[in-house]
């Protein structure tokens, strides 16, 4: 089942790359006491997450930012050191949080875990962005598999 506008946060463990190597990051300390624009993407560095969807938020976080978000928040059903290695060469900085979601445990107890083993990928994440305040979803915008519509930043600004 898939959550849904109104519904809380399942509690899982990231993983995020910081200086000092990979660390992990709870849903309270990503979601708790915070507005949080999170997009998730299938793959890092596949071509639209790298061309369209992350380049997207990170040139619309200040209009995020001026529309009432404190944080801007990109998960993948990919490695942390992956997840680092993609945000460093998109050059997110202070931006965009990338968070692995390794296992796949968040997309699993979001309902939104898709199977890309037909094209090699295994288990992973469908695309969409949640507007998220205090770990509460309050807006979700799951797109169609194989589109890029409507989890886009210019999307999510549409609706704040």
């Amino acid at each position: 089942m898939t959550l849904s506008v109104g519904d809380t946060l399942p509690d899982v463990t990231f993983m995020t790359m910081t200086a000092d190597g990979p660390q992990p990051m709870s849903t309270d300390d990503v979601f708790a006491g915070k507005r949080v624009a999170l997009f998730a993407v299938p793959g890092a560095y596949t071509p639209t997450c790298s061309a369209k969807h992350l380049p997207g938020f990170i040139e619309k976080t200040s209009e995020l930012q001026a529309k009432g978000v404190d944080r801007i928040a990109c998960t993948s059903v990919n490695d942390v050191f992956v997840m680092g290695a993609w945000g460093k060469d998109q050059g997110v900085g202070d931006t965009v949080l990338m968070l692995a979601d390794g296992n796949g445990d968040f997309a699993s107890a979001l309902g939104l875990e898709m199977d890309g083993s037909a094209f090699g990928m295994g288990k992973r994440s469908q695309r969409y962005a949640l507007v998220v305040n205090d770990k509460v979803i309050e807006h979700f915008f799951l797109d169609e598999p194989g589109n890029f519509e409507v989890s886009s930043a210019e999307h999510v600004l549409k609706a704040l």
